[in-house]
């Protein structure tokens, strides 16, 4: 009953009760293996909760047994401080009553240095990351080229070998934002198979060519793939193609460009390029789907906001990143 009132309040179609219908399952899997009783280790963490605003310097030092502000200032940089399951560098980060701190009392939450990547979330289930224009999410086995999951393939090991990361979806090679990993496979597999049920909101922007006049609108095709070119084609019919479903409203525009917001309904291959060229407004750098123009020298498309229920908190979580600045500049 509570689990149903948990998904009732954030207003999740029903088909949610299934995913943590198969998390249960999952989690009854992980605690027993080939029916012999489970091994319980001692805790390697130490958790704590906030009962009033303080400085995480502060509520460190009184808690964790007369350490000195070196040694918190230590466990900080090897990143062994969480809060509310996000790793913490920041000595005066400002808690708030009921956050939960653990700390961990063994290093290896090595910090990720990549110049076309940055973790923006990170607990012991899930990694969200947000990646710059030109890096593929997931190899397409023709290269060793580097990749998202490479990248995050070998950031894990270094914290033990036998870590591993899995691609939960994908964002084409020259858009940039928001992309999920999961930890284990159980993970992926659960998320990837009741997407559309847990993703509550997934929003770019765009940057494309021409004065969008329609200040908001819904676009709905059917799509279908050639084989040859690989290029995705509209229909305004149905013709045994998948259907798709973008919304989206002017934030700004000018005689030349329109900076638009675009709600994803469905998340079909190249959606978003191939709807806006339909409607006469490619996205700027676009060659693929119809653009003439570059004025950033990149494809116009940002993966900006991406929020889910996190697979085994329950809780609905929402992860942003800004408008990227260049999108901005031709309205200056």
């Amino acid at each position: 009953m509570v689990e149903r009132l948990i998904f009732q309040t954030l207003k999740v179609k029903t088909q949610c009760i299934a995913f943590l219908q198969n998390l249960q399952t999952i989690k009854k899997m992980r605690n027993k293996k080939n029916n012999t009783p489970t091994t319980v280790t001692p805790s390697k963490e130490t958790r704590f909760k906030v009962s009033e605003p303080v400085e995480l310097m502060t509520f460190l030092l009184a808690k964790m047994g007369g350490m000195s502000r070196s040694s918190i200032k230590s466990l900080l940089a090897h990143r062994q401080v969480m809060v509310n399951d996000v790793i913490s560098t920041q000595f005066n980060f400002s808690l708030k009553p009921n956050d939960k701190v653990v700390v961990n009392s063994i290093r290896g939450n090595t910090e990720l240095s990549h110049p076309k990547m940055k973790i923006i979330f990170e607990d012991q289930f899930l990694i969200v990351v947000e990646k710059k224009e030109g890096l593929l999410t997931v190899s397409t086995g023709k290269s060793d080229e580097t990749t998202a999951f490479s990248i995050l393939k070998n950031y894990v090991k270094k914290s033990s070998p036998q870590n591993r990361i899995f691609v939960v979806h994908r964002i084409d090679r020259e858009t940039s934002g928001i992309i999920l990993f999961a930890k284990t496979r159980e993970i992926q597999l659960a998320m990837q198979e009741h997407w559309h049920e847990v993703v509550t909101r997934r929003v770019y922007v765009a940057l494309v060519e021409g004065k969008v006049e329609k200040e908001k609108d819904t676009i709905v095709t059917w799509l279908t793939e050639n084989e040859k070119s690989l290029k995705i084609h509209s229909s305004n019919v149905d013709n045994g193609g998948q259907q798709a479903i973008t919304h989206y409203k002017v934030v700004k525009s000018n005689e030349k460009y329109s900076l638009l917001e675009i709600e994803l309904e469905t998340g079909r291959k190249n959606q978003i390029r191939v709807h806006l060229q339909g409607i006469g407004h490619p996205i700027c750098g676009d060659k693929k789907y119809g653009s003439n123009v570059s004025p950033m020298g990149r494809l116009g498309l940002h993966a900006r906001i991406l929020a889910f229920i996190h697979p085994m908190t329950l809780e609905n979580v929402n992860f942003e990143t800004p408008v990227p600045r260049n999108f901005l500049n031709v309205f200056h």
